[in-house]
C-alpha cells in the first residue's frame, strides 16, 4: 500500500525536484527563481484562494473540531520545539520560540494542496482550505506574542503586532482570502469572464510554486544545526499529524475527509514563513533553514505513510 500511495506523491516532489536540479545547474537563474515565486505568491495562488473560499460551503466545513484538531497539534509542537531547544540545545529563549516556529507553521498552501489534490482529487479540498484561510495568522500572532515575551530586547508587543498587522493587510495571500470570504458572504455572483481568468491563473498556481519552491531550497543547507532540525522535522512529520489523527478520528469521530485534511495538512514540512520569521528576529535562522530542507526531503516518506494510513489515496 505504501508503495502505491508513494507513487501518488512522488510527482509533487519530482516537479520540486526539477526545480531544484534546474536552479541549481544554472539552466533556471536565481533571479527567475524570485521572479516565478513572485507570481505564485501574489497573483496565482492568491487567485486559487480566492476561488476557493468563492465557492467553499463556509457552514459545512468551518467546523471547530477540525480546526482544533489541527491546531490542537500544531500549538503543541510548537511548545515542546521551545522546550526541546531549551532543555537539549540549551538555546536562549528568542532562538528556542524561533525553533519552535518551525514546528508550528506547516507548508499548507505549496505542499499541502497538491499532495491532497493528488491523493483524494479536488473534490476533497474544501475542509484543507477551512484550515489554510486561518493558518497565517494564527501562527504568527502565536509566534509573535511568544517572541516578545521571551526576549527582552526589540520593540514591544503592540508595535510588533500592528507592524505584522500591516504587512499582513499588504499580503497578497490574506487579501485573496478576504476577498474570498467577502464575496462568498455576500453572495456576490462572479462574471464568467472573471471567472474563466481566475481558472487559467489558478490552475498554474500550484505546479509552478513547486517549482520555484524547488528553486528556493537551493538556498538552504544542512548545517551543524542537524540535530535540532531532526527534532523539528519529528515534530512537524511525526507528532503533529499523529495529534491531528487521534483528535480528528478517535475524539470528535469527524468524516474521513476531515481527517484527510487535517492529517495532510499536518503532516507537511515546515514552509518558507519558518526562515522569515527566524530573519525578522535574528534568530535561529540557520536552524529554521536545516529544518526546511531536512524536512521536506525526509517528507516524501512520512507523508507517503500517513496516505497510508488514512486509505482511499489515488
Amino acid at each position: 500500500m505504501i508503495g502505491i500511495v508513494f507513487l501518488v506523491v512522488l510527482p509533487v516532489f519530482l516537479v520540486m525536484a526539477a526545480g531544484y536540479a534546474a536552479t541549481r545547474s544554472g539552466v533556471f537563474s536565481s533571479s527567475a527563481v524570485d521572479g516565478l515565486m513572485v507570481f505564485t505568491q501574489n497573483f496565482a495562488i492568491p487567485c486559487l484562494l480566492f476561488r476557493a473560499l468563492v465557492d467553499l460551503d463556509l457552514g459545512a466545513v468551518f467546523d471547530p473540531r477540525l480546526l482544533a484538531s489541527f491546531y490542537v497539534g500544531a500549538v503543541t509542537c510548537f511548545v515542546l520545539g521551545i522546550i526541546g531547544a531549551r532543555l537539549a540545545f540549551g538555546r536562549r529563549p528568542g532562538e528556542a520560540v524561533a525553533i519552535g516556529f518551525g514546528a508550528l507553521f506547516s507548508n499548507s498552501v505549496l505542499l499541502g494542496l497538491p499532495i491532497m489534490e493528488r491523493a483524494y482529487g479536488t473534490g476533497s479540498l474544501s475542509p484543507t482550505f477551512a484550515i489554510i484561510s486561518i493558518h497565517a495568522p494564527f501562527c504568527y500572532l502565536v509566534g509573535i506574542a511568544t517572541m516578545e515575551v521571551a526576549r527582552a530586547d526589540g520593540r514591544g508587543m503592540a508595535d510588533t503586532l500592528r507592524a505584522v498587522a500591516r504587512a499582513m493587510f499588504r499580503n497578497a495571500l490574506m487579501i485573496g482570502l478576504m476577498l474570498g470570504f467577502v464575496v462568498n458572504l455576500g453572495d456576490i455572483p462572479l462574471p464568467g469572464p472573471l471567472r474563466d481568468a481566475l481558472d487559467m491563473m489558478a490552475n498554474a498556481a500550484l505546479p509552478a510554486a513547486l517549482f520555484g519552491l524547488g528553486g528556493i531550497l537551493t538556498r538552504y543547507a544542512i548545517r551543524a544545526s542537524l540535530a535540532e532540525a531532526g527534532m523539528i522535522a519529528a515534530l512537524s512529520l511525526i507528532l503533529h499529524p499523529g495529534i491531528a489523527f487521534a483528535l480528528s478520528a478517535g475524539v470528535f469521530g469527524l468524516p474521513d475527509g476531515f481527517v484527510r485534511s487535517a492529517v495532510v495538512t499536518a503532516a507537511m514540512a515546515p514552509g518558507v514563513n519558518t526562515y522569515v520569521f527566524a530573519s525578522l528576529y535574528g534568530r535561529g535562522q540557520a536552524q529554521a533553514a536545516s529544518a526546511i530542507l531536512l524536512a521536506t526531503g525526509l517528507s516524501v516518506l512520512t507523508v507517503s505513510a500517513w496516505l497510508a494510513i488514512l486509505g482511499g489515496a489515488g
